[in-house]
């Protein structure tokens, strides 16, 4: 069905210019116009106010007694020419890391959170090895974890064992990691209503095959943007295996940060480290969005 204005129809309520096409009422057009000049006029308003705030921001910093000293501390760009390519190549570790130890951290979060929904008095040895394993690396900081691996492990002089700080130091992210991203499969595995797993045995699937082809898919759908800003937290992390002496992005910045004792070289890698987690924080924000998008339609279960 149709709308025409009146003075586009004949007395017989047909449409003789054949347009069949809507044609808005005044009140439309009014209230349209009504959003798009407070839409405008919000975003003008929003763009003052942050350039007042960034204007009384910088004077308030560059006024204050120890600016000059401040600046060329840690924002000399003489050191940030020197410090960018040593950043940047030990950067790449980091890179490195972030995609071996984030694979790992995905694999043994997952399999940790269907250990810890197993049912059955048979699985009660396993449920409870995973539940102290989360509990533990969840509340041990990742810090004294670091510490204990990267300097505990070489001090058992275990015969076949790497001392490499890398492999040690990305090892104790993914004990760390481990148990926080198996929390979040185990949330996601609980929040499938327990009528999808009865569906499933009602049609002739057995409990693994319930849990692989039915609950599982649903659960890691729902859970993707958690675990996507587990993996940002991940990509920050990375910076600490610097603490076994691991040449990435941080220490490359210590360096030479050391030699002269100016921090530019720090202000240089947290910028990096910035550029690189802006990309995908907006990413998990774009999935999430989407994702609620879909669920209000009724697009996912």
């Amino acid at each position: 069905m149709t709308y025409t204005d009146t003075a586009d129809t004949d007395a017989a309520g047909t449409d003789p210019a054949g347009t069949d096409g809507y044609v808005p009422s005044q009140r439309r057009i009014d209230r349209e116009r009504f959003k798009r000049t407070r839409a405008r006029r919000a975003a003008a308003v929003a763009a003052l106010s942050t350039l007042v705030t960034g204007v009384v921001l910088f004077l308030v910093i560059t006024n204050s007694p120890g600016w000059p000293r401040t600046r060329e501390t840690f924002f000399s760009a003489e050191y940030a020419r020197k410090a960018l390519p040593k950043v940047l190549e030990g950067l790449l570790l980091n890179l490195r890391l972030l995609v071996v130890c984030g694979a790992a951290v995905l694999v043994i979060g997952l399999l940790l959170a269907i250990a810890r929904t197993l049912r059955g008095p048979v699985f009660f040895p396993l449920r409870a090895l995973a539940t102290a394993y989360t509990d533990f690396f969840r509340g041990l900081p990742l810090i004294i974890c670091l510490l204990m691996v990267v300097f505990g492990v070489p001090a058992l002089r275990l015969q076949g064992v790497t001392t490499d700080p890398v492999v040690l130091g990305g090892s104790a992210l993914v004990l760390t990691y481990s148990a926080y991203v198996a929390e979040v499969f185990r949330a996601g595995i609980e929040s499938v209503h327990p009528s999808q797993r009865a569906a499933a045995r009602s049609l002739g699937l057995s409990s693994g095959q319930a849990l692989r082809y039915v609950v599982l898919p649903q659960a890691i759908r729902r859970v993707v943007p958690p675990l996507l800003n587990d993996l940002v937290s991940l990509q920050k992390d990375t910076g600490l295996v610097s603490i076994a002496g691991a040449v990435d992005a941080v220490y490359a910045a210590q360096i030479i940060a050391g030699k002269d004792f100016n921090y530019t070289p720090y202000v240089v890698a947290g910028l990096v480290f910035v550029a690189l987690t802006i990309p995908m924080t907006r990413f998990t924000d774009w999935v999430t969005a989407r994702m609620d998008r879909r669920r209000a339609q009724g697009g996912t279960v």
